[in-house]
């Protein structure tokens, strides 16, 4: 997997998009029989040209239409492409937060919804594209996969687990933002990126869009086909409660490196 850090537009065609093709195409050169690309579940947006599709989604999937042609021409080169809802890691950055007595905060999309996913352990992940090496069950194509949470996990349901692991006192606390808030920031940032043509505040906007995509839309997969693996989100909030977590700067909205050093400090 080839991504890139920010997820703006210049970085994913460099990375997701043009890194990505030159490793199939030396995989290729080089005899390999099989590519198997990590995309991203997300990736749908952009095959149905929604409007809100994210800059980092055209470029995995116009990555993936490169492969279809790279696997055309009748050689014994193929691909996998395997697109994950969520990671763990996504969704764990309040623990630290909650622990300390915030609010666990969530995106309220009115008439109480939130978004919901079914993310995927790192190891039930790895074990995926593992049995893709041989499988052909997905030669030439994509396989959607997400974790063993049937139904998913709202982002309120995830805000009281980790109340529950914690065993915090009384009622779990939960602080539901307007969704609207993103549009007020977004629209300013790009306003002041087509006014002046600034590439920053461009960049900005794009970066907005993301933080608003992963609030609203759900990553879930229902098919029983689309869910792998053996740990369940509580499972793994229950680990970190206990062994603390990493910081990772690329997937953490909240808490900080610091706070993630002092929770680990009280645990050990």
């Amino acid at each position: 997997c080839l991504a890139s850090r920010t997820g703006t537009k210049s970085d994913s065609y460099a990375i997701d998009y043009q890194a990505s093709l030159n490793c199939a195409e030396a995989a290729k050169a080089a005899g390999a029989r099989r590519f198997i690309l990590l995309s991203a579940y997300c990736v749908k947006s952009a095959e149905r040209k929604d409007p809100y599709a994210l800059q980092f989604q055209y470029a995995k999937m116009e990555l993936e239409q490169k492969l279809k042609e790279l696997t055309s021409d009748g050689s014994s080169f193929d691909f996998v492409s395997v697109r994950p809802t969520a990671f763990f890691k996504s969704v764990s950055g309040q623990l630290e937060v909650v622990d300390g007595g915030a609010p666990f905060v969530y995106f309220d999309l009115g008439n109480n919804r939130c978004a919901r996913c079914n993310p995927i352990s790192e190891p039930d992940l790895a074990a995926a594209l593992l049995d893709n090496v041989a499988d052909d069950t997905y030669k030439n194509g994509i396989w959607n996969i997400g974790g063993p949470d049937a139904g998913g996990l709202s982002m309120v349901e995830q805000g009281e687990i980790l109340h529950k692991i914690l065993k915090k006192e009384g009622e779990p606390k939960l602080l539901g933002v307007p969704i609207g808030l993103f549009d007020v920031i977004i629209n300013g940032l790009q306003w002041v990126s087509d006014t002046f043509s600034n590439q920053w505040f461009d960049d900005a906007a794009e970066l907005g869009r993301i933080g608003k995509y992963y609030a609203v839309e759900d990553m879930l997969t229902t098919d029983p086909s689309e869910m792998y693996g053996r740990t369940k989100l509580e499972e793994h909030y229950t680990y970190i409660a206990e062994n603390g977590q990493e910081y990772d700067p690329y997937t953490s909205v909240f808490g900080s490196a610091e706070g993630k050093e002092k929770f680990k400090e009280k645990v050990s």
